[in-house]
């Protein structure tokens, strides 16, 4: 594996060696037709009812994390995410199934699809058997994705406040300081990693990537 000493930081780094998929990400379909409220209803529910199945997993790598971090104000911020995991966004999903008329066992217990599986698994074994390293490259892969499609946002949101709200999670100044967080946090730590763990790094950030642009892509199509 080459030397990152010259290429910037880290993140930066491993994002560009996950091209096309992160741009693909970032510039995809779907999110373009999220900015103009144009993803049909049969879609959007689809996507939102897929993306809930990963909220617990979620909240395990975060916890993960907290077990692993190296200091107290590491776990303190990941604390953070996890009460925004649970209040903000968990409300998000109530209000908006609740408009799309998801019953609850579609919320809970749906036929998942292929992409879900994957994206599970990945995230499943990052928390049981990855290092807080592994943990904030998945973290921060999922994260960054996100605030970069959403900050390609127009100031026009869309009327249907599924769509509208679905952006403004993942635009707004406290998210992008999470994200900040998450990728300073990644480069400090990879600052005491050898090659081989930053090449195991690398794999996950670039799996965890293309994962994304595959869930995207299932509810496209």
């Amino acid at each position: 594996m080459e030397s990152t000493e010259h290429d910037g930081e880290f993140t930066e780094w491993m994002r560009r060696r996950s091209e096309p998929d992160f741009g693909a990400v970032v510039a995809h379909p779907f999110t373009e037709a999220l900015f103009e409220g144009a993803v049909p209803h049969e879609r959007m529910r689809g996507y939102l009812v897929q993306d809930y199945q990963f909220v617990d997993l979620f909240l395990a790598l975060l916890g993960a994390g907290m077990a692993r971090a190296d200091r107290h104000a590491s776990r303190l911020r990941i604390a953070g995410g996890v009460a925004v995991l649970t209040g903000v966004e968990d409300d998000y999903f109530r209000r908006a199934f609740d408009a799309l008329e998801v019953p609850e066992r579609e919320r809970n217990a749906p036929e998942r699809d292929e992409a879900t599986v994957a994206f599970r698994e990945l995230l499943a074994d990052t928390a049981e058997r990855g290092g807080y390293a592994d943990v904030l490259t998945v973290l921060t892969v999922a994260e960054w994705s996100y605030l970069e499609w959403a900050g390609r946002a127009p100031e026009r949101l869309p009327q249907d406040f599924v769509q509208a709200e679905w952006i403004t999670l993942h635009n707004g100044p406290d998210f992008a300081d999470w994200v900040r967080w998450l990728r300073g946090e990644l480069d400090r730590v990879a600052g005491e990693l050898d090659e081989r763990e930053r090449a195991r790094c690398l794999r996950l950030f670039q799996l965890a990537t293309r994962y994304e642009r595959d869930f995207f892509d299932a509810h496209w199509g």
